[in-house]
């Protein structure tokens, strides 16, 4: 795919694939391989020139997505859930393609995109559940309570499926300030990521 320039609205610079040299060209091999895409997607690109934060944000994803407990269908799940909830379309996409990728249903990631609620979404009351308590993360992590908690528990999933769960959901609520404070969010609709599911 061709070297793509900085999105209009994007408020800091991004460095250019066929531009980029030293550690910042190491990681976005690493980021292709990571993600088995033939370009770099650009939420990586906004800390490009911070190869220390772009290392950090590698980080995070690869401490999600390449070692986890719980299915990557339920993971991709979480992270397009928590991009609707955060209103951050861009990442939706995103997620939603990596969703359908690893199992999920196009019925799945069509109510995904316009879903205001969990229950609103074709999934078991289990992971409902799950997507509950990961809802609240975004919208009020203060008052997460030990029967919130409780009621994940209940309905199967683990202390470590939980933990999982969590940290999934609060890195996309850091991925999403992020894209959105920078202007890719709220100027680019559309991702890169989710056009490869009209190819």
């Amino acid at each position: 795919m061709a070297d793509q320039p900085t999105p209009p609205g994007v408020r800091v610079p991004m460095i250019a694939e066929s531009a980029a040299t030293g550690r910042t060209a190491e990681l976005y091999q690493q980021i292709r391989d990571a993600l088995g895409i033939p370009f770099v997607p650009d939420m990586f690109r906004l800390t490009s020139t911070r190869p220390e934060l772009l290392t950090a944000v590698m980080a995070g994803y690869e401490g999600v997505f390449h070692h986890g407990v719980l299915p990557r269908e339920t993971r991709e799940l979480i992270a397009a859930w928590t991009s609707r909830v955060n209103s951050c379309p861009y990442c939706v996409g995103t997620h939603n393609y990596f969703l359908l990728v690893f199992g999920g249903s196009e019925e799945l990631t069509k109510a995904i995109q316009e879903a205001s609620f969990p229950e609103e979404l074709p999934v078991d009351e289990r992971t409902k559940a799950l997507l509950r308590l990961v809802t609240k993360v975004s919208q009020a992590a203060y008052k997460i309570t030990d029967g919130d908690w409780a009621l994940a528990a209940a309905a199967g999933w683990d202390n470590a499926d939980l933990l999982e769960a969590v940290f999934t959901a609060s890195l996309f609520n850091f991925i999403t300030r992020l894209v959105d404070s920078v202007g890719l969010g709220t100027t680019v609709t559309a991702s890169r990521v989710s056009q490869l599911a009209n190819d």
